[in-house]
């Protein structure tokens, strides 16, 4: 959830500095860049990390199907 948080943190840091560029500050279009290339990077870091959690529920899913096959085949 880490990257969920840096999206936050450096969208918030994109419009104070899109604001300032807006404004007339050329050096604040700078870091509104860096900033949406932060974002860029915290974008892609959360893509990954719903994609392994997305693995893992499906793992757990498929395990918790197998050990009810087990039960259910198994002689008692």
């Amino acid at each position: 959830m880490k990257a969920h948080e840096d999206i936050k943190t450096q969208l918030a840091a994109y419009e104070v500095e899109h604001t300032k560029f807006e404004a007339g500050n050329a050096a604040a279009g700078t870091r509104a860049r860096k900033a949406l290339g932060e974002l860029a990077k915290a974008v892609k870091a959360r893509r990954n990390e719903i994609t392994a959690e997305k693995a893992a529920r499906k793992e757990a899913k498929e395990i918790g199907r197998a050990s009810c096959r087990e039960r259910v085949s198994s002689p008692v």
